[in-house]
């Protein structure tokens, strides 16, 4: 008597078989009867005297060794009224398909069919369910990712590159422990040096801080830390949030980048001023050849240019082409008093130019991550390539963090602001003599993004 078709498949699988060899339970027809009959006692036995179930063996694609494989991996569940279940929607069950793991076939409670037919192979594994896209990647520990995993919104047209910020903040920075190239009194330390100096660390707040030293008197040069990154780059966003800069008589801190051999492949500064200063003054620095024009409508920028409009430093004595933002609140005392800001540096072969804002009045793109400088308005600062080749004058920078102390800027112009307030003659005997006055002499920041263009 001919079987229907699925009583001949729930017979198949109650009994063992292996696909990747020559001979199955249809190649052996004088054990066919007996075998039919066991089944069919076993179908008929109550749910609780099921006997265990079966796996039978599947062959892997190419060739090669058999592994088990159990009906729930083909999509099929044995019900206990002995129909066989098909499952709703695309498949379930673990596993990837793939090496000898094995799932058993239980009974079940769900809906159920009689399956029409044999398949012809088994379904494709279910795909795993959709997850929180990982952080960047952090190959050697310079790209620690954005923290809640996002690397940019698909709106933005800039991605993620490099990101500092809480605990790994430091990693990706190379610490410069040589003499100060502009000749500042102090004493750039290695990051050995530096954590054990309590010099850098980061604070509950998970900010990054970087300071100087602050023993009451040193002998000869007071230590610092200047940070730069691993990282190389010729054009990219680059947005800073600070919550404290350092300030001060006798202090020069800046935020800045450079390329390897100066002044041919150039300098950026976003951050930087000294003593007592109050306002922020942005400036690049070139070899002969970058002029900007002489006027805020043609340069397309709000700042107060200064040093003039030739940005050769052979010209301008290093002086280079600088643009103060006229605002308390972007550098100094100001900036600490109102919990900081945030500053980006755009460079692309349009121009370069950076733009400011304090604590509560950030984009909200810069906030999600999500940048979209043409909605930032005019920037204070700004260099047009259209008289400096922004991608010829500047090559492979690296950002940098320091604070030096006197020095060629610093210490020159001590006489003019700091000499009265503090009765002291000149500025390498006050950093020398009086390190309780640099308490306030450290960077407190939230993080460091570098973009490329998507």
């Amino acid at each position: 008597m001919l079987l229907p078709r699925a009583l001949v498949l729930l017979i198949a699988l109650a009994l063992p078989q292996c696909a990747c060899s020559r001979s199955s339970v249809f190649a052996k027809p004088r054990h066919f009867a007996r075998d039919v009959r066991a089944a069919l006692r076993a179908l008929a036995a109550p749910a609780a005297s099921l006997p265990a179930p079966r796996k039978r063996a599947i062959a892997p694609q190419g060739g090669g060794k058999c592994f088990a494989v159990s009906p729930a991996q083909v999509g099929l569940g044995l019900n206990a009224n002995g129909t066989v279940n098909i499952p709703h929607g695309s498949g379930s069950g673990s596993g990837t398909g793939t090496g000898t793991g094995t799932q058993d076939v239980q009974p079940s409670s769900s809906s159920s069919q009689v399956i029409p037919g044999l398949p012809t192979s088994p379904p494709s594994p279910p795909r795993p369910a959709p997850s929180t896209p990982a952080p960047p990647a952090n190959p050697g520990g310079t790209n620690p990712g954005v923290p809640g995993g996002s690397s940019g919104n698909a709106s933005s047209s800039w991605k993620v590159a490099q990101y500092y910020a809480g605990n790994s903040f430091f990693d990706g920075w190379n610490f410069w422990n040589d003499a100060d190239p502009t000749h500042g009194t102090v004493q750039y330390v290695d990051e050995g040096t530096a954590r054990s100096k309590g010099l850098v660390s980061v604070n509950d707040a998970g900010n990054a801080i970087m300071r100087v030293d602050t023993t009451g008197q040193v002998p000869g040069n007071r230590m610092s830390v200047r940070i730069t990154t691993q990282y190389t780059y010729t054009g990219a966003l680059i947005i800073l949030d600070a919550v404290h800069i350092p300030t001060g008589c006798g202090t020069w801190p800046a935020f800045w980048s450079n390329g390897p051999h100066w002044p041919t492949t150039g300098e950026v500064h976003i951050l930087e001023g000294v003593n007592d200063q109050t306002a922020n003054q942005a400036t690049i620095h070139t070899r002969a050849g970058c002029t900007i024009p002489n006027t805020n409508s043609a340069v397309g920028a709000t700042g107060r240019m200064v040093n003039g409009f030739n940005c050769d430093v052979d010209v301008t004595q290093n002086a280079g082409c600088g643009t103060i933002i006229d605002d308390n609140a972007t550098y100094g005392p100001g900036f600490n008093a109102a919990g900081g800001g945030v500053y980006a540096m755009l460079w692309d072969d349009t121009a370069i130019s950076v733009w400011f804002w304090s604590r509560g009045n950030i984009p909200g793109d810069i906030s999600a991550k999500a940048p979209q400088p043409a909605q930032w308005g005019t920037p204070f600062a700004r260099w047009p390539g259209s008289s400096c080749d922004t991608m010829s004058f500047f090559q492979d920078h690296n950002a940098i963090f320091d604070t030096t102390l006197c020095g060629d800027w610093a210490g020159n112009t001590w006489p003019q602001t700091c000499a009265a307030k503090t009765g002291v003659s000149t500025c390498s005997e006050f950093v020398q003599q009086h390190g309780d006055q640099f308490a306030e002499a450290y960077w407190e920041v939230k993080s460091v993004a570098i973009y490329q263009s998507r």
